[in-house]
């Protein structure tokens, strides 16, 4: 409904805020004559809403054109000079433009500007073509807060991980994933809950007193509505259709873009993204160096650092880290993916609940990747590194196996499991993962810290487990065929020993395994077990080797010693770890952080990121000593036990991967050049290497090879073999 209110001239207010007075001063009786003759008009005859730079020569009413002044409007230097963003070259002052409110630094460009409602303008901005530009007074720019007198149900939330909301945090501008993690996975802790709240309150004012804010240099043309936005330094804006109540975080190093049809709502983008291309974003909270584009739709959800999102739709999530998802068909529903994930064309994942509400979800450990056309029945969870192959998985998945391959058989069927697949069959991935992904971040703060190996604690505890699920369903099946040594066994633990004892002396046994846990209703085959044990028990050595050997040479110890080893004992042991928002975390660690949270020793997010960043500066040190933990658990005794046997098996297996991660990667890449069906399109040997290179052009090899050399060498000089 519109309202009307018609008043006088003496009527009209414009208090001028105190903090813009410094340093300005009202008109003469002559630029007052001069803006008259240019067309320009204020609500009152002699100007007086208007303050000007009270420095000699830094106001030109001359570059003032066909503008109305209303309420306030305080201006800094206004001199004549060109401003110039790539092919934009626009002359500074203002040009038949509605300005009311409005407080503007030094040089800038306000040019056709139809309404410009509530801003402070920074130095040498750019504000060219847009329709509308407004503040309310108690604008939010995103942030999950409320202002005086407003309800609880005015609060912005974002719904991740599930459609019923009942995971759903509150965005704020320094907020990352580690942070949306560890609020929507404690629901039950009311609590720390009510505190949560409390922390993203903590530096609001309250007060219905607030402006839309333009930083320096930033650009902004052709666009059709920006209100209630905070648009960071050097950030640029074109052709945007509509910007509502967001934050554009921007710096000189870390650029923020915005590009054609683009519609922002209720949400912070974070420093260095590029949104393009009719993208949508409604209740959003974006990372740094991100990138939005082709018509994507993210909705209700939470992107990590480093992702790229194209062509899809995102509804109800938390995505950690380096995330990939391409292609018009593929869309990702309530789910938590945990980072390094890549989402195949076609992949559907999500709306297909199986009660009478929505409020079924899906968790992803570190580098899910589905293929393509795949798709999956809520609840569904998956270990970290598991490639799905194209299928319709109409039943619900519980894969506990990490580096593993799902392969789909039939509707009413078992699915097909490989564990270890990456290890068996694609080691190039592996040892490519922690090149690939630090190559790719372009972030210049770090904030979120990011494990980008996929050998890490989070991992290798699932590949601990998977160990021991194996040990398990071995012993069912020895029992199933009558194997001597388990049926003779008068406990548990003797069954279970000699499962174990024949995944060691079988090498070569070929048999299936089932897994009634691994799918509802039918389970899943679990193929090449024996393989699978025993490569997950070689990359646990090689991960605790390369952790001992890393420690080692960090602190300056030639050799592994008995002394050197009663050190590593003594620092704490963690073997429970989390993946908060791409940090691996002990799970103790986070316990402690939500206590001091509820008794009130933090009360602030930059102090929960301080306890982030001592986490991560004692990382090392902790994975060293669940090294340690691991061999332990391996060899089943402890590790001041371990004679000059096993060590050398240690090395032996830990060299034997080490190598093989290298000679898998040429053989890998080797593939690409020879293989006759990737030759077929070309019509000669020349063309092809113009098209794909040779494989002496790929870098990480070169660096690979240096890689494996100098860890070999390592490994045996500082263990002593």
């Amino acid at each position: 409904m519109v309202t009307i209110k018609y008043y006088s001239n003496d009527e009209i207010s414009f208090d001028f805020p105190e903090d813009v007075k410094k340093n300005k001063r009202n008109l003469t009786k002559e630029e007052i004559a001069v803006l008259n003759k240019n067309l320009n008009t204020s609500d009152y005859e002699d100007w007086r809403n208007v303050l000007v730079s009270d420095v000699p020569d830094e106001f030109d009413p001359e570059l003032i054109h066909n503008s109305h002044f209303t309420g306030f409007v305080v201006l800094g230097r206004l001199k004549r000079a060109q401003l110039k963003y790539h092919d934009l070259e626009l002359v500074t002052g203002i040009y038949s433009s509605s300005l009311g409110n409005v407080v503007t630094q030094d040089d800038v460009v306000i040019n056709n500007v139809k309404y410009l409602r509530n801003y402070r303008i920074g130095n040498r901005v750019i504000l060219f073509n847009i329709q509308e530009m407004s503040c309310t007074c108690h604008a939010k720019f995103g942030n999950g807060w409320l202002k005086e007198g407003e309800p609880e149900s005015n609060r912005i939330w974002i719904g991740v991980g599930n459609e019923n909301d009942n995971r759903a945090v509150l965005p704020f501008e320094s907020l990352i994933p580690a942070d949306a993690y560890i609020w929507s996975r404690r629901r039950s802790d009311k609590k720390l809950m009510s505190r949560f709240i409390e922390l993203t309150e903590y530096c609001n004012s309250k007060k219905c007193d607030t402006y839309g804010i333009v930083e320096d240099e930033a650009v902004i043309k052709n666009t059709t509505l920006l209100k209630d936005a905070k648009i960071g330094q050097c950030a640029y804006i074109k052709g945007a259709f509509k910007l509502k109540n967001i934050t554009v975080l921007s710096s000189p190093e870390e650029e923020s873009q915005i590009g054609e049809g683009v519609e922002l709502v209720n949400g912070i983008m974070g420093y260095g993204c590029h949104i393009f291309y009719q993208a949508v974003a409604v209740r959003f909270v974006i990372g740094r160096n991100c990138q939005l584009k082709y018509g994507a739709r993210l909705l209700n959800s939470i992107l990590g650092d480093n992702s790229t999102v194209s062509c899809c739709e995102i509804l109800n999530n938390l995505i950690f880290p380096f995330h990939e998802q391409h292609h018009n068909s593929s869309f990702l529903i309530a789910t938590t993916i945990m980072g390094q994930s890549n989402i195949a064309a076609g992949a559907t994942i999500g709306s297909n609940h199986n009660s009478r509400s929505p409020d079924g979800e899906i968790i992803a450990g570190r580098g899910f990747w589905p293929g393509l056309c795949s798709d999956f029945k809520h609840n569904s969870k998956f270990a970290s590194f598991v490639l799905v192959s194209k299928g319709s998985y109409q039943h619900e998945l519980n894969i506990t196996y990490p580096f593993s391959l799902v392969a789909f058989r039939a509707e009413s069927e078992p699915v097909h499991i490989i564990p270890a697949y990456w290890f068996l069959f694609n080691m190039f991935a592996i040892a490519r993962n922690n090149y690939k992904f630090k190559k790719r971040d372009k972030r210049l703060l770090k904030i979120q810290h990011i494990e980008t190996d996929p050998l890490a604690p989070d991992a290798m505890q699932e590949c601990l487990a998977a160990i021991d699920r194996l040990i398990v369903l071995t012993r069912d099946y020895l029992k199933k065929i009558g194997e001597e040594s388990v049926l003779q066994a008068s406990s548990d633990e003797e069954e279970l020993q000699a499962a174990k004892d024949y995944l060691h002396q079988n090498t070569d046994a070929d048999f299936t395994l089932f897994d009634e846990l691994a799918q509802k209703k039918y389970g899943a085959t679990i193929f090449k077990p024996v393989k699978a044990y025993k490569e997950y028990r070689k990359i646990l050595k090689y991960f605790a080797a390369r952790s001992i050997v890393d420690y080692c040479k960090s602190n300056g110890y030639p050799k592994f010693s008995r002394e050197v080893l009663e050190h590593m004992e003594k620092i704490s042991l963690f073997d429970s770890w989390q993946n908060a928002g791409g940090q691996i975390i002990p799970s103790l660690k986070i316990e402690q952080l939500c206590d001091k949270i509820k008794e009130g020793t933090i009360n602030n997010w930059d102090e929960v990121h301080a306890y982030y960043d001592s986490c991560d500066k004692n990382y090392e040190l902790y994975k060293t000593r669940y090294a340690l933990y691991i061999l332990e658990r391996l060899y089943s005794r402890p590790i001041l036990e371990f004679d000059s046997e096993i060590w050398q098996d240690i090395v032996d297996d830990v060299t034997v991967v080490s190598t093989d991660m290298y000679r898998d990667s040429i053989y890998s890449r080797r593939k690409d050049y020879t293989d006759p069906f990737r030759a077929m399109t070309y019509e000669n040997q020349e063309e092809m290497t113009a098209v794909l290179g040779t494989i002496d052009d790929n870098e990480f090899l070169h660096i690979l090879r240096a890689q494996t050399e100098s860890f070999n060498l390592d490994l045996r000089v500082i263990l002593g073999v």
